[in-house]
């Protein structure tokens, strides 16, 4: 009945193609019963009219010629033609609040002009030549690149994804200590490749395939863990994975300061300072895998591990590096950079000139608009506003995060932390209906993962908040 009444609101009467493309997300007065429908905030900006295929035939080829791993959101496919800042446009033009950002990938906004440019710029001269050869894109990003991270943190390695830049650290940890055991921590997420498979640690995303010298220790869970919020006493359990399971040295430890893919966990306060000191002793280094909380997303800092009081020997990064442009990159001090001139390393795209020049562009789009700063005050009053929503409704169980790097678990008993795994997906079909598009994760499939483009606003935030409470409501 809702989405009936909804659709009338919208496509009914003599409706333009300016009306048809903001109508189903500007529905300001729609009622059913006492209902209210939420006004999404008004966005001056129309998508030019969409004539390519639709969602049946996408969906065609899709189970025709595409892979059969891959799978979507929704009951009903949602096809995305275009994308303004924190917007998406379905193929109707109707208007959706992209909360997910592509999974942590769109940091500046989609389509964001100044990000654009660069590429076209870089674009209408050369689109690739080689690493052989020079560019000052490549060096430009790289310094502009190191100057934000700590210590001596100089030495730059592009690749084209985060599982590319996972498996090259990886590599580098094991040629730099001699050592080929790497800790990893569990419900962590790291890449599907062999190596960056092997320190992923949830089954759903491996394969029976071998996958050598990587422990997983306990992780250190605030919400679910066995010691709370109590960081060295989960640390304990990698000194005792070096005591009893390795030759009592190591190559690294990989880790992710707050775990995307794994449901928006922060580890526990205390809990890096001290399995940092832990692996030092035992001569292996620390990696940081900053693939969805770097790029100032937790707000409070530009990468998740600064929160810790922690500097890494590694850190790895992608998506929001950026904002959609196949990127990843790896940064190291000079002294461990040099393994790699051991033999050969090379990447054919790792620092091609468009990308490195997206990624510079995003960079100084994130200073200039101050996104770190609004993902900060945002962030914050997103968080707390779903902290009163979860005083109202049972199922939430946990509200979590940084910045604009959120989680909120659903649960059916707030007592045993049941995953509410089918309450999960009914209201996230829900709230796509009325407008809000967000991520799902965690090892239960039941946390909601919020990680919108940084420039969201809090009317944005008010509107998402407005739309869950009436999924939920709904239950």
């Amino acid at each position: 009945m809702l989405q009936r009444l909804l659709a009338r609101r919208v496509f009914g009467g003599s409706s333009n193609l300016r009306c048809l493309s903001r109508g189903f997300s500007q529905l300001a007065e729609a009622e059913e019963g006492n209902v209210v429908v939420p006004k999404m905030p008004p966005f001056d900006y129309t998508p030019p009219p969409y004539d390519g295929p639709r969602t049946d035939e996408i969906l065609r080829k899709r189970r025709e010629f595409l892979s059969p791993s891959m799978f979507y959101f929704y009951r009903k496919p949602l096809n995305v033609v275009d994308g303004k800042m924190q917007y998406l446009f379905d193929e109707d033009g109707r208007r959706y609040l992209d909360a997910f950002g592509g999974i942590a990938t769109v940091s500046c906004g989609h389509c964001h002009p100044e990000v654009v440019e660069a590429v076209v710029k870089q674009s209408n001269r050369i689109q690739h030549s080689t690493v052989l050869y020079l560019n000052h894109a490549i060096a430009d990003f790289a310094e502009a690149l190191a100057s934000k991270l700590p210590g001596d943190l100089k030495v730059v390695f592009f690749t084209n994804s985060g599982t590319e830049a996972n498996e090259l650290a990886m590599m580098m940890a094991r040629l730099y200590t001699g050592c080929h055991d790497i800790i990893s921590i569990r419900n962590a997420y790291h890449g599907n490749a062999s190596g960056t498979m092997g320190a992923t640690a949830q089954s759903i995303w491996k394969f029976n395939t071998i996958q050598n010298g990587v422990h997983h220790a306990l992780n250190p869970d605030q919400y679910r863990g066995i010691f709370g919020s109590d960081g060295p006493m989960y640390a304990k359990d990698v000194q005792d994975l070096i005591d009893f399971g390795t030759c009592g040295r190591v190559g690294g430890f990989i880790y992710e300061a707050i775990q995307g893919v794994g449901g928006i966990l922060e580890l526990a306060p205390g809990y890096l300072p001290a399995v940092h000191g832990i692996i030092k002793k035992a001569g292996g280094i620390c990696i940081a895998d900053e693939v969805q909380s770097g790029f100032a997303r937790t707000g409070s800092h530009f990468w998740g591990f600064e929160a810790h009081g922690v500097v890494p020997d590694i850190v790895t990064m992608a998506k929001g590096i950026g904002n959609g442009i196949p990127l990843g990159a790896v940064v190291t001090t000079p002294q461990i950079a040099k393994v790699l001139t051991q033999r050969s390393y090379f990447n054919t795209f790792g620092g091609n000139p468009m990308c490195t020049a997206a990624g510079h562009a995003v960079l100084k789009v994130i200073e200039k608009e101050k996104l770190q700063e609004n993902a900060f005050v945002v962030g914050s009053y997103l968080i707390e506003r779903l902290k009163s929503l979860q005083a109202k409704h049972e199922v939430i169980g946990d509200v979590r995060g940084r910045g604009l790097m959120i989680g909120v678990e659903l649960v059916t008993d707030r007592q045993l932390k049941t995953p509410a795994k089918d309450e999960t997906f009914h209201i996230m079909d829900q709230m796509k209906e009325m407008g809000v598009l967000v991520g799902k994760g965690g090892f239960y499939g039941n946390v909601f993962r919020i990680t919108p483009p940084l420039c969201f606003t809090k009317e944005d935030a008010d509107y998402l908040i407005d739309v869950m409470d009436m999924a939920m409501s709904k239950l």
